[in-house]
C-alpha cells in the first residue's frame, strides 16, 4: 500500500472534505507516534509494578525469614533437655540467662526470653527486664501451639514467636519467645535496591529504544497517518476492495491466501473459509493455482477458470520491501473475448473484401481475374479455390443461358496435390450438385458436409471419394453473375480448417462472387473488344513482306498488353527496282486507332502510286491527318489522331542510295557491314495533322548488305528509363556482323521487350542488296527521230544477251512509243535504262515534266494511238517525276518469274 500512501493527509482530507481532522490526545498526531508514548508508558509501568512488586515480595518474604528464624531459635531452646528441669528449678532465670543469650548471639535475634505460664520473664538481653511480664500474645502457647505476631516495640517493628515449653506429661510448664526486628533481616534487599532500580532502568531504556525503532518503522510503513486517518483510510480501501469489478487476490511467500475480495470470491468459487488456506486446497485449476503460488509475473493472461476466461495480473508484493508474497487482479473476459472474436472475424473479413477490392481486376485478363479471386480468398478463407467459367466468357462472348458447359480457368490452394479437377478441364454440373443448385437460384450455396452432400457425390463418385479422403470436407458454391447473366462459378473448399463454412460465411463469399464476376465482365468485354481490334489492325497491316530484289526483310508486330494501338509498317514495291519502306505509329489505343492507322496505311500506299519524294509524300500524308481532324471536330467526335507519326524510306539498289524522310518519329538505326551502328541525323519534323514547317528528306549511301531498323517508340521509350539506354541497347543488338534480318529482330526484341508491355512495338529491318552491273543497260539518245533506229538495235543486242529474244519484239515497240514522245514533246537530252530484275523494266527520261495521258483515239485521228499500244503490251506502266524532269518507265513479267 505504498504506492497510494504518498501523500496521506490529503488523501484522508480528499475522503472527508470540510472536516478537519483532530489530533488525539496521546502524543504524536500519527499512528506511529501514539504508538511510541503508548509503549513507553506501558513499559514505565510494567517496570515501576515489578520493582513495587519485588519490594513487597522481598519484604514479605524477610518478614516470614524473621519469623522462621525467631521460631527455630524458640524451638531450639524449648526443646532443649535442660530447658524443662531449670524452669522448675528454684532459679530459672541463673540457669536459662546463658543459654539464651549464647543461642541469641549465635542466631542473630534481637532476643530470646524464656517465661513461666503466667508470662514472667526469666530471661532477656537486658537483666532489668527479667521478672517482669513479656509483651505479647501468650494464649495459643499457653494451648500448646505456636504463636508468631508482628509488634511495634521499643526497638522497633519485631517479628516475635511463643513456643510453649512442656513436659514429659505433656503439659505446659514454660515459654520461649524469640524475636528480631523485620528490618535487620530486610536489610540485603535495601542493599540491592540500587542495583535492582539500575536494572529497571536499563530495561526501561532498552524497551523505549526498541519501541522507538519499532514505531520509525511503523511510521514510515504508515507514512505519518493519524488514527482517525488510517481508519477512515481502511474504511475507503475496503469500501472499494469489495466494490470494484475486478477480482483481487493477495497471497503469502508461503501460499497462503491473505486476503480474496467478493468478486475473486465469486468468479473463482472459493470457499467461505478460503482466507488462510493454502492455495493448493481451493480446488484451483492447474494454470491457475500455478500463477498463484509459487507465483511468478503475468500480464493480461487469459486462464481457463470453470467455464469463464480470466485475465490475470500478477505482481510481487516484495519489489518494494514488502513482505514476500503476490497479488493478483483477476478480471472476466468471457463476453469481451467472444466480442472480440467476433468483431476480429468482422473486421478480417472486411480486410478480405478491401484486399479483393484492390487484388481482383487489376489486368483486363479474364484468366487472371480468375486467378486473382482464387488467390485472394487462400488461405484466409478457404483453403482451395476453383474458378469455373463458361466458354464462352473465355471467348469474349456473352454466354447463353441455362446450364452451359464449365472450363476450368483457375485452381489455388495451400498445397498443389489437391485432387479437384484440374486447369482446362470441362465441367458440366449435374442440376443437383451445388453449383446446379447455385446457377438455379443466383445464390451462394453451402454444404458444410461433404460427406453427406448427396448431390454433390452423384456429380463424379469416383472422384467425390478422392476428395473426401483427401480431407476436404466443407463447400461453398458461389455464381458468378454480372448485369444478369450468368458467367460462371467460384468454389470455396476447406481441409485443414476443421471448422465448416457456416451461414455467416455465405455473405462474404457471395460478395467476393459479385466483385469478382464484375470484373470477369468487364475483362470479357474487353476481351470482346480487343480482339476485334486485333483482327482489324491485323487486317489493315501486310498479311506478307513482298518478296523483293532490293532488299531482304523481317518483321515483328506485338499488340500491348492493355489494348491494341495504331502501330504500323509496309514494304511497298516502287518502279525502277526500288522499294519504299514506311512505319509509323497513331497515337492512342482501340478500334479508333486501328482504324487510323489503316487509313494512313492506305493514304501511304495511294501516295507510293504517285512515285512521289519521301518529303512530298509525308506532306501530303500532315494535310490528310489534319483533314481527318478538321472533319471529326466539326462532326463533334472528340477522337483525333493528331499525333500521329510516321517514318517513309526508299531504297535504290541500283544508284545504292536511301532517301528518308520523318515526321516526329525515332530516328532508324542502320547496322553497316563492318558492324559498326549510326543513327542517321535525319530531320526529325512535326508528328502528322500539325502542320507547319515542310518535310526534310535526307540521302544515303549504303553499302551492300546494310541492315535498316525501322521502329516504333514502344520498342525503346520506358518511363523509368532515358530513350539512350534504349538506344543503346538496339546498337548493341544489331552490332553482329553477318546477323540476318530474322537474327536481328530477335536480339532487338530479347535485348528490348519490356516484362508488361504497354504500348504497341512494330518492327521492320531492311537488309539491302544491289543489283548487278551486268543487269542494267543505259543509253543516250540525242533528240532525232532518226536515232530511235539504233536504240532499238542496241536493245535487240542487250536483250539477246540476256536470253531474252523473245521480249524483243515488245521491248522495241514500247521503246519505240516512249523515244518518239520525248523527242515530239520534250526538250533536253534522253535517256534509256532497260533493268532486268524479276521484270523487264524500261525507263525513258527526259527534262519535261509533262506527262503523256492515255486516251482512245477516234478513227479520223492521226495520232494518239502510241500510248494505247505501250499500256496494251506492259504488264505495268507508268510515270515518276524527278529533280530534272521525268522517267516513264513500263514492265514487262518475264517468263517463269513470280
Amino acid at each position: 500500500m505504498a504506492g497510494p500512501l504518498t501523500r496521506p493527509r490529503a488523501l484522508a482530507a480528499t475522503l472527508n472534505p470540510g472536516r478537519r481532522l483532530r489530533r488525539p490526545l496521546l502524543g504524536g498526531g500519527s499512528v506511529a507516534g501514539q504508538v511510541f508514548v503508548l509503549q513507553v508508558v506501558v513499559v514505565l509501568l510494567l517496570v515501576v509494578a515489578a520493582v513495587v512488586a519485588l519490594v513487597l515480595q522481598v519484604r514479605r518474604d524477610g518478614t516470614q525469614a524473621a519469623r522462621d528464624r525467631s521460631l527455630a531459635v524458640a524451638e531450639t531452646l524449648a526443646n532443649s533437655p535442660g530447658t524443662v528441669s531449670a524452669l522448675r528449678s528454684s532459679d530459672p532465670s541463673a540457669r536459662l540467662q546463658g543459654p539464651a543469650e549464647a543461642a541469641r548471639k549465635r542466631t542473630g535475634v534481637d532476643f530470646v526470653v524464656v517465661m513461666n505460664k503466667q508470662g514472667i520473664r526469666y530471661t532477656h538481653p537486658l537483666r532489668d527486664r527479667i521478672g517482669k511480664k513479656f509483651v505479647g500474645t501468650l494464649g495459643p502457647a499457653l494451648a500448646g501451639r505456636v504463636h508468631a505476631e508482628t509488634i511495634e516495640g521499643t526497638i522497633g517493628r519485631i517479628v516475635q514467636v511463643v513456643v510453649p515449653v512442656t513436659g514429659q506429661d505433656g503439659k505446659v510448664v514454660g515459654l520461649v519467645s524469640a524475636g528480631i526486628k523485620v528490618d535487620k533481616v530486610s536489610g540485603v534487599v535495601n542493599r540491592q535496591l540500587p542495583i535492582l532500580l539500575f536494572a529497571a532502568a536499563a530495561g526501561l531504556a532498552l524497551a523505549t529504544g526498541g519501541t522507538a525503532l519499532v514505531s520509525r518503522r511503523l511510521r514510515r510503513q504508515t507514512h505519518g497517518l493519524g488514527t482517525l486517518e488510517m481508519t477512515r483510510m481502511y474504511e475507503h480501501h475496503d469500501a472499494v476492495l469489495h466494490a470494484v469489478h475486478e477480482g483481487v487476490l493477495i497471497v503469502s511467500g508461503e501460499g497462503r491466501l491473505l486476503l480474496a475480495n467478493d468478486e475473486a470470491t465469486r468468479l473463482l468459487d472459493l470457499p467461505p473459509d478460503a482466507q488462510g488456506r493454502d492455495v493448493s486446497e481451493l480446488g484451483l485449476e492447474a494454470p491457475m493455482s500455478g500463477l498463484l503460488y509459487p507465483g511468478r509475473v503475468a500480464t493480461d493472461e487469459v486462464l481457463p477458470a470453470g467455464d469463464r476466461l480470466l485475465a490475470v495480473n500478477n505482481r510481487s508484493t516484495d519489489r518494494n520491501g514488502g513482505p514476500p508474497g503476490w497479488v493478483a487482479t483477476i478480471r472476466d473476459t468471457t463476453e469481451l473475448r467472444l466480442l472480440s472474436s467476433r468483431v476480429e472475424v468482422a473486421r478480417k473479413r472486411l480486410e478480405l473484401l478491401y484486399d479483393a477490392s484492390g487484388g481482383i481486376g487489376t489486368t483486363l485478363g479474364v484468366r487472371r481475374t480468375a486467378e486473382e479471386l482464387a488467390q485472394v480468398a487462400v488461405p484466409r478463407f478457404a483453403d482451395f479455390v476453383t474458378v469455373d467459367l463458361a466458354e464462352a466468357v473465355l471467348r469474349g462472348d456473352e454466354p447463353s443461358g441455362g446450364n452451359p458447359s464449365m472450363r476450368r480457368t483457375a485452381v489455388h490452394g495451400i498445397r498443389d496435390d489437391q485432387p479437384l479437377y484440374p486447369l482446362k478441364e470441362l465441367i458440366r454440373f449435374d442440376a443437383l450438385s451445388p453449383q446446379g443448385r447455385c446457377f438455379e437460384s443466383g445464390q451462394a450455396v453451402i454444404e458444410p458436409r461433404l460427406s453427406e452432400a448427396a448431390g454433390w457425390r452423384e456429380q463424379d463418385p469416383e472422384r467425390t471419394d478422392r476428395v473426401l479422403e483427401y480431407g476436404i470436407h466443407s463447400l461453398i458454391a458461389a455464381p458468378l453473375r454480372a448485369r444478369g447473366v450468368l458467367l460462371g462459378v467460384v468454389n470455396f473448399w476447406r481441409s485443414e480448417k476443421p471448422e465448416p463454412f457456416e451461414d455467416d460465411d455465405l455473405s462474404l463469399a457471395a460478395e467476393l462472387a459479385s466483385r469478382a464476376a464484375v470484373s470477369i465482365d468487364n475483362a470479357r468485354r474487353y476481351t470482346r473488344e480487343h480482339g476485334m481490334a486485333v483482327a482489324l489492325q491485323r487486317s489493315l497491316l501486310p498479311r506478307a513482306l513482298p518478296e523483293h530484289s532490293a532488299v531482304e526483310v523481317a518483321s515483328r508486330y506485338l499488340p500491348a498488353q492493355a489494348g491494341v494501338g495504331g502501330d504500323w509498317f509496309d514494304v511497298i514495291p516502287l518502279p525502277g527496282a526500288r522499294v519504299a519502306l514506311a512505319v509509323g505509329d497513331v497515337v492512342g489505343h482501340g478500334l479508333h486507332a486501328a482504324a487510323t492507322m489503316g487509313r494512313l496505311r492506305t493514304a501511304v500506299h495511294n501516295f507510293s502510286a504517285l512515285d512521289l519524294p519521301p518529303d512530298e509524300i509525308l506532306g501530303h500524308l500532315d494535310e490528310l491527318a489534319a483533314r481527318i481532324d478538321k472533319d471529326a471536330i466539326d462532326a463533334g467526335d472528340e477522337t483525333a489522331i493528331t499525333g500521329a507519326t510516321c517514318l517513309y524510306a526508299v531504297y535504290d539498289p541500283v544508284a545504292r542510295t536511301c532517301v528518308m524522310a520523318r515526321a516526329g518519329h525515332p530516328t532508324p538505326a542502320l547496322a553497316l557491314p563492318d558492324g559498326t551502328v549510326e543513327f542517321p541525323d535525319v530531320p526529325p519534323g512535326l508528328p502528322l495533322g500539325i502542320g507547319g514547317l515542310p518535310f526534310e528528306a535526307a540521302e544515303l549511301r549504303l553499302p551492300e548488305g546494310s541492315r535498316l531498323v525501322l521502329y516504333t517508340d514502344g520498342l525503346v521509350e520506358r518511363r523509368d528509363k532515358d530513350i539512350d539506354i534504349g538506344l543503346q541497347l538496339m546498337r548493341d543488338a544489331v552490332a553482329h556482323v553477318d546477323q540476318t534480318p530474322e537474327e536481328s529482330c530477335d536480339a532487338v526484341l530479347d535485348a528490348l521487350l519490356p516484362d508488361r508491355q504497354g504500348d504497341d512495338i512494330a518492327l521492320l529491318v531492311a537488309r539491302t542488296r544491289v543489283l548487278d552491273p551486268g543487269q542494267v543497260a543505259e543509253w543516250s539518245v540525242e533528240s532525232d527521230p532518226s536515232a530511235v533506229a539504233g536504240v532499238r538495235a542496241a536493245v535487240s543486242s542487250q536483250l539477246a544477251q540476256w536470253g531474252l529474244e523473245e521480249q524483243g519484239f515488245i521491248t522495241e515497240l514500247i521503246l519505240s512509243e516512249l523515244i518518239t514522245n520525248s523527242i515530239r514533246y520534250a526538250s533536253g537530252p534522253i535517256k534509256v535504262r532497260l533493268l532486268r530484275d524479276r521484270a523487264l523494266i524500261c525507263e525513258v527520261s527526259d527534262h519535261s515534266s509533262t506527262s503523256p495521258h492515255l486516251r482512245y483515239a477516234a478513227t479520223t485521228d492521226e495520232g494518239g494511238r502510241g500510248l494505247f499500244l505501250v499500256a496494251q503490251f506492259a504488264d505495268r506502266w507508268g510515270t515518276r517525276y524527278t529533280k530534272d524532269g521525268k522517267v516513264i518507265w513500263t514492265e514487262q513479267v518475264l517468263p517463269g518469274a513470280s
